[in-house]
């Protein structure tokens, strides 16, 4: 067999190489192979389980994250693509104790349901919001439009955006104590099942 074609024989290691970017506000580092995309050292070797896999294709926006400002299939990026690029997954939105606006306003509008599309959604709203703060319905439809809700609960996705964008506009003492009076974590002797809660949309 000649040198040529030794990289393709059965039980030989593809070359890896070292990835350095930013990921939630911190400095990551992996070894990753030339052909592992940026939702498989998300997922497996940095464990942020919360950006979802399902189609790998780029068709249902279950993994999306916010790449250098903007929203991506992490499905369809390679990993060393983004050395060097600041990410933001769904475990990045919200602070300490404090849900992000969007996490809130999902939870309000009741638009949370299976949680396993939810994380792309509350990722695509986040940088729709970023790039528009103040968008139409129609711009907010046309931001979520990669994102597919098996649930088809997009009228409540739709109404949690524009909910969070208002809620956002208002002063910054009006929406700390908007994040005050939101209940946090399930009620003594209250049954877990029956509180929707965004921190658990990764698992």
């Amino acid at each position: 067999m000649t040198s040529g074609t030794a990289s393709n024989s059965v039980g030989v290691e593809p070359s890896v190489s070292p990835l350095e970017l930013t990921v939630n506000g911190r400095s990551r580092r992996a070894l990753v192979s030339s052909h592992h995309t940026l939702l498989e050292v998300l997922r497996t070797d940095l464990g942020l389980t919360g950006t979802k896999e399902c189609c790998l294709v780029g068709e249902c926006g279950a993994c999306t994250v916010i790449l250098d400002g903007r929203s991506v299939d992490a499905c369809l990026v390679l990993a060393l693509e983004a050395a060097g690029s600041e990410v933001v997954t769904i475990e990045g939105l919200a602070e300490a104790d404090d849900l992000d606006a969007l996490q809130q306003a999902f939870l309000d509008n009741g638009a949370a349901q299976c949680g396993f599309c939810i994380p792309g959604q509350l990722i695509a709203a986040r940088a729709l919001l970023r790039a528009i703060p103040e968008p139409s319905r129609a711009e907010v439809e046309d931001g979520l439009a990669g994102n597919l809700c098996r649930c088809a609960g997009y009228e409540q996705i739709i109404e949690a955006v524009l909910d969070a964008a208002e809620r956002e506009a208002r002063p910054a003492a009006v929406q700390a104590a908007d994040r005050a009076a939101a209940p946090k974590g399930i009620p003594e002797g209250g049954d877990p099942a029956a509180v929707p809660d965004a921190r658990v949309a990764p698992q």
